[in-house]
């Protein structure tokens, strides 16, 4: 991870991390038994991931203990990598970074797994570099070496892809992210144009973490979220890592992003030493580029959950069965509880709140659509896609209606649209009984990117509150 630094004339930054587990975490190498049917992407095997991290190691201890993008160190573990790779039947590229890195610094490695979609590229990567101080393990052989397993397991199972996978591995990331950003910017805007999300592993073991997901409501998040999710981790914004690492090579142009983090120099808060363990008050990582970052510097069931997010995220966006894709809709929806601010819904966003006088279906936040008492309308909406392998899709909500209005007649209505057209109305007269799940069937929609859109409209007199909390896409 890198630290803060100027690139012309910008101030950018470089520091992503993840966290430690709670207390009863599951063991290091298994995946927990609740673990959704869709996460049907291979358990990655942590000893294969910790025999990478013992390599760099190696590298660094053999090279005067450091993997400096300048070093020996970083060149051998460039054909360490290079080697794995072309073993299991990867083309390997190295890239020499021919402007705006530091003099001397060893190249990017690219490596595409020739299936899937060419004009659909989802792209996985992790610096490969480290700092003067140490050998580097946390920040970021823990990245690189869980990125690693991953691409050998990939070309293992070989499934059959519907998009194109890319992993790569950057170099000078701790000069100022300029491997990655030498990548990106001399890519054609059609080439640009083809990666349809890029995400990235910059330290997921640091020993006091937590777990942080880059722009964790975006649709390029939904898979990473998803699998923490079904670990009931509940993970956060990596608020101390955006701009910092080299995601931020790819959103300067626009493409879509995110990855894993467990954290770096910032201290844990009370709230996620209750939420995950571990010490508050102390740094994510306590060796943050020191001498000291080496393989005692580890959060193995950190880097684990990690490495498993990582093959879920990768199965996601790529994996597809030959009849149409699968059925996943897990994280589709977006920020589905209203706990992580507003977006990406979109509208009247002003609805959504800790509202004081009633409790959230589920967490704290939830929006509250009319109640007004007067001639209004008030709606929210996101872009989902649903599942293309989905013979049956249904969007589900939990809904609480209460009114001042009497009577056997309809004043006050709450539909969910998509694209515009009406799928389902209720109404003042299905007022009572607190939350209550209510659906919308998506069928119809199944491998269509669509706007679903839950509006409410009030007549002049006579307030009805729709309640909305929880709202998710289950398939078939």
């Amino acid at each position: 991870m890198k630290r803060r630094f100027a690139v012309a004339g910008t101030l950018l930054a470089l520091v992503l991390g993840l966290g430690t587990l709670p207390a009863a975490a599951t063991p290091s190498g298994t995946s927990p038994a609740s673990t959704p049917t869709a996460l049907a992407a291979p358990d990655i095997s942590l000893t294969a991931v910790r025999a990478h991290l013992d390599e760099f190691s190696a590298a660094a201890a053999r090279n005067g203990g450091n993997r400096r993008s300048t070093s020996q160190g970083y060149r051998d573990s460039v054909a360490y990598v290079k080697g794995k790779l072309q073993a299991a039947g990867y083309t390997v590229t190295e890239q020499p970074c021919t402007s705006g890195c530091t003099s001397g610094a060893g190249p990017n490695l690219i490596a595409e797994w020739p299936q899937g979609d060419a004009s659909a590229v989802y792209m996985f990567g992790a610096h490969l570099d480290g700092v003067s101080a140490g050998p580097g393990m946390n920040d970021n052989g823990s990245g690189s070496a869980a990125l690693l397993e991953n691409a050998l397991t990939l070309a293992r199972e070989n499934p059959e892809l519907r998009n194109r996978v890319r992993f790569a591995w950057w170099t000078d990331e701790e000069q100022g992210l300029n491997g990655s950003d030498f990548y990106v910017r001399t890519l054609s805007s059609a080439e640009r144009s083809r990666i349809k999300a890029y995400y990235n592993f910059d330290m997921v073991a640091s020993l006091n973490g937590g777990y942080f997901v880059n722009h964790i409501t975006s649709a390029a998040a939904a898979p990473m979220k998803a699998y923490w999710d079904s670990l009931g981790l509940r993970p956060e914004e990596n608020t101390e890592g955006a701009g910092r690492s080299d995601d931020y090579s790819f959103e300067r142009y626009g493409i879509p992003t995110s990855g894993y983090a467990m954290g770096a120099s910032a201290r844990k808060t009370s709230a996620q030493a209750a939420k995950w363990g571990g010490t508050s008050g102390a740094a994510y990582d306590p060796c943050y580029h020191r001498s000291c970052d080496t393989l005692s510097n580890i959060n193995t069931t950190g880097l684990d959950r990690a490495a498993d997010g990582i093959a879920y995220t990768v199965w996601q966006q790529a994996v597809g069965t030959g009849g149409g894709g699968t059925c996943d809709p897990a994280g589709v929806v977006g920020n589905s509880g209203f706990e992580s601010g507003t977006a990406p819904w979109t509208g009247t966003t002003a609805v959504i709140a800790a509202h004081t006088g009633r409790a959230a279906h589920g967490g704290t936040r939830f929006a509250w659509l009319g109640g007004n008492g007067s001639a209004s309308t008030e709606s929210v909406g996101q872009t989902v896609t649903v599942p293309a392998g989905c013979t049956r899709a249904s969007l589900d909500f939990w809904l609480w209606i209460e009114t001042a209005e009497s009577g056997s007649r309809a004043y006050d209505t709450f539909s969910v649209r998509v694209n515009g057209s009406t799928l389902a109305t209720w109404s003042n007269l299905h007022a009572g009984g607190g939350w209550t799940q209510r659906s919308a069937d998506l069928s119809a929609y199944a491998g269509q990117t669509v706007t679903v859109t839950f509006t409410a409209t009030e007549d002049y007199s006579l307030q009805t509150g729709f309640l909305l909390d929880d709202v998710s896409l289950s398939g078939a």
